[in-house]
């Protein structure tokens, strides 16, 4: 009998008969008739990590969460349980971390709160406008007080002094009679013209003296329009009968048919048409 481990005792046995994960993956992927390159477009996951982890090499996944999320998206890919592959992955690796308990973390907070400093400046300012609005206050008050009151001493308030003198009454202005010519109130050295399209819209042009163009356009109806010149104005109506006319401030008593084209020249003085 020996002393000792036995050559037998330093053999190691194969904890799990399963096949490793990237072969697992690889030959599900070939059974499936698919390409690295067809899995990598479906999956977005790049070809040479593709290449990697069905080499069982991890080390480009960038740690264990992207390498878990590879995992399944392969195994999705090529019909494969993504469970069971994660499960040996976390036997294979040590299993998942410990989640970070969140809740002595805000008690921690909560037990040591950092002390507030005073705000010095905002209870500087408290004070400036406290003092501000006292003074105001005083210096309204006794620009208030009625004077030659004696209220601090007691004594009653003297009545206001009576109006010496009686208000004149308003005197009611006369207003003036009205002449012929207050209609339109036009000055008397200046001819005046006044177009008004009263029935319907009418297209008129208006010309001075000297040839310049007053207007030329539709008056609408409803519309007035007033032009003056120092010695003539010479008009075009191409509506006439829609138009009612003062000149100098008179009316044209002449009455104009409906469609009618009218050309007229007015001077000053009365509304006779040249």
């Amino acid at each position: 009998m020996s002393i000792g481990n036995s050559p037998e005792d330093d053999r190691t046995f194969p904890a799990d008969d399963r096949d490793p994960i990237g072969r697992a993956l690889q030959q599900a992927r070939i059974a499936a008739g698919l390409t690295v390159e067809e899995v990598s477009a479906s999956t977005r996951v790049r070809i040479p990590i593709v290449h990697a982890i069905e080499e069982d090499d991890f080390s480009r996944c960038g740690g264990d969460v992207y390498a878990r999320g590879h995992i399944r998206t392969l195994a999705r890919a090529v019909g494969l349980d993504p469970a069971a592959l994660i499960e040996q992955y976390d036997a294979e690796h040590g299993g998942r971390p410990a989640p970070t308990p969140a809740a002595p973390l805000f008690e921690a907070e909560r037990i040591r709160p950092e002390p507030r400093r005073p705000n010095w400046t905002a209870a500087m300012v408290a004070a400036i406008v406290a003092v501000v609005g006292f003074v105001g206050f005083t210096m309204f008050n006794g620009n208030e007080a009625p004077k030659g009151t004696t209220a601090a001493e007691g004594g009653p308030a003297p009545a206001p002094e009576k109006a010496t003198s009686a208000k004149p009454k308003p005197v009611k202005p006369v207003a003036p009679k009205p002449t012929e010519s207050a209609i339109a109130a036009v000055p008397q050295d200046k001819v005046t013209v006044k177009l008004t399209a009263v029935d319907d819209k009418s297209w008129i042009s208006a010309k001075a003296h000297d040839g310049k163009l007053l207007f030329d356009g539709l008056l609408l109806k409803g519309e007035s329009k007033t032009y003056q010149d120092d010695e003539r104005i010479d008009l075009v109506l191409g509506n006439a009968g829609a138009i009612e006319l003062y000149v100098n401030g008179k009316k044209v008593a002449d009455k104009f048919e409906s469609g009618q084209v009218e050309r007229l020249t007015y001077t000053k003085g009365d509304p006779e048409a040249g």
